[in-house]
């Protein structure tokens, strides 16, 4: 199978997917090593496949049209211990947690998909975070950083929003 070929599997492959696709599992799919999957997955977005990467794999990107939740960007610090806290308060209220992102000053916006929409996701990421070398976003501007929240209504999010200002966890943009 050439690169053309794996990469037309890759796309049905997560089109059919119920759940993230995991590099690994790719490879392992398609036998071929971890490193050719991100190298495939980065030549078919540079095509404007509009994949995810998410901290549980692959997802194609659907259509967010018929996501009719309201949102709101929460500007948030807080320390590494209080990662499930802050999960668990948004996720107790109704809310998912959609991304995190952090201003550089340096590269400016960095983004990424999070997906965290249950009590299991967010154990699962901070279950990763305890075992894994990389840090976390945050500790590039000193524990500041932005999550995208969405609810099913604006006063699910404003409560959400008095929640972790009263956990000292959402603050004002100084």
């Amino acid at each position: 199978m050439n690169g053309e070929q794996r990469r037309t599997k890759i796309r049905q492959m997560l089109a059919v997917a119920q759940q993230p696709l995991t590099g690994t599992g790719l490879a392992k799919e398609l036998g071929v090593s971890r490193q050719v999957i991100v190298q495939d997955i980065a030549l078919m977005r540079a095509e404007n496949t509009a994949i995810l990467s998410t901290n549980k794999g692959y997802l194609l990107r659907q259509d967010d049209s018929g996501d009719v939740q309201p949102k709101r960007v929460f500007f948030v610090r807080h320390s590494t211990e209080q990662v499930l806290e802050e999960f668990m308060a948004v996720i107790d209220l109704g809310g998912r947690i959609l991304d995190v992102a952090v201003e550089h000053e340096l590269y400016g916006s960095i983004r990424a998909d999070l997906l965290i929409e249950n009590a299991q996701d967010a154990r699962d990421f901070v279950g990763r975070l305890e075992h894994c070398r990389d840090n976390l976003l945050k500790v590039l501007t000193d524990d500041c950083h932005y999550h995208t929240v969405a609810a099913p209504s604006e006063k699910l999010l404003d409560l959400i929003e008095a929640e972790l200002r009263r956990r000292g966890i959402v603050h004002d943009i100084a």
